[in-house]
Formats: structure tokens, sequence, C-alpha cells
């Protein structure tokens, strides 16, 4: 690596005498340098991210201000203690509230239209395991939301080859999550904390002094490591931390499109919602989940087409649409939905693993890695 040609300049404005380093500047890692900054007024506080923009998921997610379908709760009851999940839940709600606190509805785009899950033809099973146990989720749900969560419906929005009731969520909601993004990078520069992108740390070394940072540019040193990568966690040695890629495309504008909601189908593998008189739709990994456990953001033909097939068959039957555009984002996954804040060594601390769930929990998880110092 050829080191960069800094001025004297450089070095000791954005490089030297740094008390907190956070990498990756995502709603993890932002919120964490925004809480830092809180606890120590004083501190010299540097974000490093790898992208031009936030790279991960945070600005490519599809926005759903979501905690869970309830055929997702359903499925992680069976890897979890109800209290497990019911703690699951009530931090993906904390998180959200935080979220909307820290940058306010109108900033973000929230809106709260309801979350609708609906069940293809072939998922009998499933649609009566939902149904049937309904009444026993909303029960274990009550103490957070103090009300029913989950209601059904008849097949308001037409969509085909599916069965005849959807599970409605009253709670959910959608973002804009360029604007959410945009505010929390307007709110952390304006507090004079510095990002650095276009820059990825390599490796780095806890000597228990202070940490060496050794990135694709330069090599500092820093005080303290926040590591806010989630995706990427397992470049940086975390090995709990696996990516799940999650492919997403959008149509061209649709003239009175009656689509309005964020919708939820096969345990939440697949998702999509409305945007700019657009659906929005992704998910598909569990078609090849091995395939999908990557950092690479390219898409697949196999995922790609599935969406479309969708698309053409279940939610717009009856309309002519054109794909605009095409994305992919890197979620942290494994086999514990529960986020991992811990202390790593004597000066590296991580917050990562949001299990898809970023922009629920990545306020909460920010705020409690910042705590652990």
């Amino acid at each position: 690596m050829k080191e960069a040609n800094f001025s004297y300049w450089e070095h000791k404005t954005w490089l030297s005498n740094i008390d907190f380093t956070v990498i990756g500047s995502g709603i993890v890692g932002l919120t964490c340098a925004l809480r830092l900054q809180n606890n120590f007024p004083k501190a010299k506080i540097l974000v490093l991210e790898r992208g031009i923009l936030p790279n991960g998921a945070s600005t490519k997610n599809a926005g759903f201000a979501c905690f869970g379908s309830l055929s997702e709760i359903l499925d992680d009851l069976n890897s979890h203690s109800e209290e497990e999940v019911l703690q699951l839940v009530k931090k993906r709600h904390d998180g959200l509230q935080l979220l909307r606190k820290h940058l306010g509805d109108q900033t973000i785009g929230y809106f709260q239209n309801g979350g609708y899950e609906f069940f293809t033809k072939d998922d009998q099973a499933l649609y009566e395991d939902c149904f049937s146990k309904r009444e026993q989720i909303n029960t274990l749900l009550k103490p957070i939301f103090e009300d029913d969560v989950f209601s059904t419906s008849s097949n308001i929005f037409n969509f085909e080859n599916i069965k005849p009731q959807y599970i409605i969520n009253q709670f959910e909601g959608q973002i804009d999550t360029g604007k959410m993004m945009e505010a929390l990078l307007k709110k952390v520069q304006n507090s004079g904390i510095k990002i650095l992108n276009n820059c990825t740390v390599e490796t780095f070394d806890d000597d228990n002094t202070s940490v060496k940072i050794k990135t694709d540019q330069f090599t500092f040193s820093t005080n303290k490591v926040l590591i806010a990568t989630n995706g990427f966690a397992s470049q940086l040695g975390i090995q709990e931390v696996k990516p799940a890629r999650a492919q997403v495309l959008i149509t061209q504008p649709i003239e009175n499109l009656h689509i309005k909601g964020t919708f939820h189908l096969d345990k939440g593998y697949y998702y999509f919602r409305n945007i700019d008189n657009r659906i929005l739709f992704g998910g598909g990994r569990n078609l090849d989940f091995k395939a999908e456990e990557t950092t690479d953001l390219a898409q697949t033909e196999l995922v790609q087409q599935k969406l479309e097939e969708i698309l053409r068959d279940v939610i717009l039957p009856d309309i002519n649409f054109e794909i605009n555009h095409r994305w992919s984002g890197i979620m942290g996954v494994g086999n514990q939905k529960q986020s991992i804040v811990k202390q790593l060594s004597q000066n590296v601390f991580c917050g990562v693993r949001q299990g898809g769930m970023g922009v629920a929990i990545g306020s909460l998880v920010g705020a409690e890695l910042a705590d652990l110092l």
C-alpha cells in the first residue's frame, strides 16, 4: 500500500489525537458517534466509511419501519424462547421510537400506513398456523403495544393467486431511507464529528494502550475503536456475523397506483411497498441462502426473475409495469437474532448483527455500543 501524501495540516486536523474511531457510517455507526459526543463532549471522534455513501444496508434497505410479521415472529419462536422474542420485538419497537424522536417523522418521511402479510395458495400450512396463533401472539405483544397488533382483512388490494385473507399489523410504518440517512449524516457533520469516506479498514492492532488502524489509504492510531460494519463484520474478524445480501428492484411510476402500505410474503423473505407511485420489491435470498451469503453487491438472475414473476402474477397482475432500477444491500445475520454489542479487546468494541432489522434497532444498538465506554 502506498501511503497517502498528507500535509501537516491534513494529518493534524483529521488523523491525530483521535479519541474514538467508529468504523461504518450507517445508522449504528452514526448514532454511536453522536452518543459518544454526548457522553464525552471534548472527545475527537472520527468515522470511517468504505463507500462514497454508507455501503452496507443503511442506504440500501427497503425503508420498512417494522418489527416482524406474524409468520416471522412465529418462526422466531422455533429458535428463541417467548421471553427472547418479546425482548426482540420490544427492542425493535423502542429503536424505531428512538429514530423517530432523533430525526422527526416529517424529516424521515415516516407514514404509518400499516403492514400486511399475505399468503400464496401454496402456503396452506403457514396460513393456517398464522390465523390459529394470531390471538396468542397478540397476547404476547400486548405489554409492548397495549393493544392488539394483528387483525385480519379481506383482499382489499386485489392481489391474485393468494389466500383470501391478509394479516394486518396496525403499528407498522414506512420511511424514506434516503431522507433518513441524509438527516442523520447532516446531524453528525453539523456536530463537528469527522467522516472520511472511501476508506476501507484492512487491519487493526490493539496494543492495550491504543489501537493502530491500517486502511487502504493510510495508517493511524486511535484510543478506542467501535466497529459498526454489520454485514461486513466478518471481514474484521467477528465470525458470529455472516453477510446476507438482499436484492431489490423498483418499478417506473405507475399511474393511479392503489397499493399503499408495507407488505410481507413467505415469512418476510419477500417484502414490498409503495413509494413515489412505484412498487419497491425485495427479497428472495431463501432461493439460495449460500449464494446470498456474500458481500458482493451484484444481482442474480435467479432472484431477479422470481421478483419479477411475483410482481407480474401476484402484486400487479393486470398492470403493465417496467423495472426502473435494481440494487443490493448487505445485512448481518447469525444463528441468533440478538445483536452483538460487546467489548472485543482492551480498546475495541462492536455493535453488529442487526438481522435484517437495522432500521428498527440501529439507533438503539448505536447508543448501546457507545455506552459500553
